[in-house]
C-alpha cells in the first residue's frame, strides 16, 4: 500500500515558490478513495508514458525519412553532375589505321591536339590526365593507331619505343654507309635520294674541315627520320647535333677537328671498353711521334668494307687501300665510324704512358693487353692465337 502512495504523490505533488500569492497555493491532491481507482490512476499513468513514446518513435521515423529523402536527392544531383562533367573518351578499341607521329621534343599538350585533330581520342583531357597522372614518357617516331580509341590504349602504343616506326639509332662505332641505308629504310626515302647528296660531298650539310666525307660526322643519338620532309633535312639534322657535341666536348675546330675525330674513330672500332680508349689512343700518338706505321686491322677492314675480323693477308698486303695503316704511314684520310664521347674524350686527352702496342686477347670479353716493346707484344699475340684455337 506505502509503494501505492508514493506512486500517487510523486505524480501529483507541485511545488509552489514562496513568492506565490496565497490565492494562488493549489489544493493537495485528493487521495485514491479505493485500490480500484488506485490502479485505475496507475494504468492511466503507464498510457500516457507509452503514448509519449510512440509519439517520440514517430518523429524520429518521420526526421530519419527526411533526411533520407534529402540525402538520396544529393546522391542523385551529385551522379548526374559527375556524368555531365564527366572526361570524354572512346571506349575503343577504335576502327581503320593512322599513321601518327611524334615528333622530338613534343609534350603531352601538343601530342594530344594531335591526337584529337586525328580523331583518334575524343577530348585532350582524356589523354592528358593519365599521362600527367602517372608520369608517362612519350617516345617519338611514327606509330600504327586507329581512330576512334581509348585514351588509355594510345598512351600504353605511344611509351612503347619499340612499337615505333621511322626511329633511327645512330649507335657509337656504326659506319656512316649503315646509318645512311637504315636512314632511307626508316624514313621512306629513296636511297638515291641519299646517295646523290653523298656523291656531292654534303654541300651545304658538312664542315669545311670534314673534306666531303660524312664519315664520323653523325652524332650518336636517336631521330625521328619517318618525320622529316627529305634526306638533305635528316643527314643535316644529324651532322649540326654532331658540331654542337664537338664545340660542347671543347674539341678544337679547323684540321685539328678532323685529326681528333679520325683517331677516337679507330678507338672506338678496336676495342670496346671505355677503360681502353685513352690507352688506344696513346698507342697511335706514340707510333705518329716515332714514325710507326699504325697497323691497324680496323681501317683496312673499313676500305674493303669488312669486318675487322675479316680482313686478311692479301688485304694487309694491299697498298693500293688508302686506309691500310699497315702500308701507309700517318693517319688514314677520314674517320672510319662514328666515335662517342668517350672516344672522343680518351683522343683529346690520352693516357700517359710508353705502350706501342695492344692486342685484344679474348674475342668474347674484349681483354685487351698493352705492350711496350715487340717481344711483349709477341706474347699477347700467342695468347690470342690460343684463345681462337680453344674457342673455334
Amino acid at each position: 500500500m506505502s509503494d501505492d502512495f508514493n506512486d500517487f504523490f510523486g505524480d501529483n505533488a507541485h511545488w509552489v515558490s514562496s513568492g506565490d500569492e496565497a490565492g494562488g497555493v493549489s489544493e493537495p491532491p485528493q487521495p485514491p478513495k479505493s485500490r480500484k481507482e488506485m490502479r485505475q490512476r496507475r494504468a492511466q499513468r503507464k498510457r500516457k508514458k507509452m503514448g509519449g513514446i510512440i509519439i517520440a518513435v514517430i518523429i524520429a521515423a518521420l526526421l530519419i525519412g527526411i533526411g533520407y529523402a534529402g540525402v538520396s536527392k544529393v546522391i542523385t544531383w551529385r551522379d548526374s553532375h559527375t556524368q555531365t562533367t564527366a572526361i570524354a573518351d572512346y571506349p575503343g578499341p577504335g576502327d581503320g589505321e593512322v599513321q601518327f607521329t611524334v615528333a622530338e621534343g613534343e609534350g603531352a599538350a601538343e601530342v594530344a591536339n594531335n591526337l584529337l585533330k586525328a580523331e583518334i581520342i575524343k577530348s585532350t583531357a582524356a589523354f592528358t590526365s593519365v599521362v600527367d597522372a602517372n608520369d608517362v614518357t612519350l617516345y617519338p617516331g611514327t606509330f600504327a593507331l586507329k581512330q576512334h580509341m581509348a585514351a588509355s590504349d594510345v598512351i600504353a602504343i605511344l611509351s612503347d619505343p619499340n612499337q615505333a616506326s621511322g626511329f633511327l639509332e645512330v649507335k657509337p662505332g656504326e659506319r656512316a654507309s649503315a646509318v645512311i641505308a637504315s636512314a632511307a629504310q626508316l624514313s621512306g626515302i629513296d636511297q638515291s635520294d641519299f646517295d646523290a647528296i653523298v656523291k656531292n660531298k654534303g654541300k651545304g650539310i658538312l664542315p669545311d674541315e670534314a673534306a666531303g666525307s660524312f664519315e664520323g660526322w653523325f652524332e650518336p643519338g636517336t631521330y625521328n627520320v619517318k618525320g622529316m620532309k627529305d634526306a638533305s633535312e635528316i643527314l643535316k639534322t644529324m651532322v649540326d647535333k654532331r658540331i654542337a657535341k664537338l664545340d660542347e666536348l671543347g674539341v678544337p675546330t679547323g684540321s685539328e677537328r678532323e685529326r681528333v675525330m679520325i683517331i677516337a674513330s679507330i678507338a672506338e672500332a678496336e676495342v670496346n671498353k671505355e677503360d681502353y680508349y685513352g690507352k688506344v689512343t696513346r698507342v697511335i700518338e706514340n707510333r705518329l711521334e716515332q714514325g710507326m706505321t699504325l697497323g691497324m686491322d680496323s681501317t683496312v677492314a673499313y676500305g674493303n668494307d669488312v669486318k675487322p675480323a675479316q680482313v686478311t693477308t692479301a688485304m694487309i698486303e694491299d697498298d693500293s687501300n688508302p686506309y691500310n695503316t699497315y702500308k701507309i704511314a700517318g693517319l688514314p684520310p677520314t674517320p672510319i665510324s662514328n666515335p662517342g664521347d668517350n672516344a672522343i674524350q680518351a683522343a683529346l686527352h690520352p693516357e700517359d704512358g710508353d705502350w706501342l702496342y695492344f692486342c685484344t686477347v679474348n674475342l668474347n670479353t674484349g681483354e685487351t693487353k698493352f705492350a711496350v716493346t715487340a717481344e711483349e707484344h709477341e706474347q699477347n699475340v700467342a695468347e690470342l692465337r690460343q684463345w681462337q684455337a680453344d674457342n673455334q
